[in-house]
C-alpha cells in the first residue's frame, strides 16, 4: 500500500507501487507510479503516463499523456512536459477540439535522468540515462546518455 495524506484527488484507475509517498494537493489519473517513490505537492500525473521505481517528482510538476519516466529518476520543482508540438484549442471549424482532433506525441525520460527545477521538456524526446538537464532548461531535442545539458534550447554543456 502507498501512504500519504488526506488531500489527494486520486482515481479509481491509477496504479501506485508499495512504499510510495503522495503528498496532499496532488491529482492523479489513469497513470502508474512505481514503488518506492515520492510524489510531492501540487503535482498533476495525466493518464497513460507511468513513472518507474524509486522516482522522486517534486513540487509543482506536470507529468502530462505520453510521458514514460524510467526507474530511479529526479523531477525537480516546477518541471513542466509537453505532449502536442502544434497545440490548438479548436478545430479548423470552430469546435472545441477533444482527444480525437490531435495524437499524443510520447516523451521518455531514462534510468537514472535528473531533471532541474523550473525545467521544460518538449514531446518526442529522449533524456537519456543518467543524463542531467539544468535548471530551467528547455529541451527541445534529443539528450545523450550521460550529458549535461543547459539553456533555451538546451544545449550539451559536458558529454560524459
Amino acid at each position: 500500500m502507498f501512504v500519504g495524506g488526506p488531500l489527494q484527488k486520486i482515481s479509481p484507475d491509477v496504479v501506485i507501487g508499495e512504499d510510495t509517498y503522495v503528498a496532499d494537493f496532488v491529482n492523479l489519473y489513469g497513470c502508474k507510479i512505481g514503488r518506492n517513490c515520492k510524489i510531492g505537492t501540487f503535482v498533476e500525473i495525466q493518464k497513460n503516463a507511468v513513472v518507474g521505481d524509486r522516482c522522486k517528482i517534486s513540487s509543482h510538476t506536470f507529468v502530462c499523456e505520453g510521458v514514460i519516466i524510467e526507474d530511479e529518476v529526479f523531477v525537480g520543482h516546477g518541471v513542466v512536459f509537453i505532449n502536442d508540438r502544434r497545440p490548438k484549442a479548436a478545430t479548423a471549424g470552430g469546435a472545441l477540439q477533444n482527444e480525437s482532433d490531435w495524437q499524443v506525441r510520447p516523451t521518455r525520460i531514462k534510468k537514472g535522468a535528473s531533471i532541474g527545477s523550473g525545467a521544460v521538456i518538449m514531446c518526442d524526446v529522449t533524456i537519456g540515462e543518467n543524463a542531467l538537464v539544468g535548471a530551467g532548461a528547455v529541451v527541445t531535442k534529443d539528450v545523450p546518455a550521460g550529458a549535461v545539458v543547459v539553456g533555451n534550447p538546451s544545449r550539451v554543456l559536458v558529454k560524459e
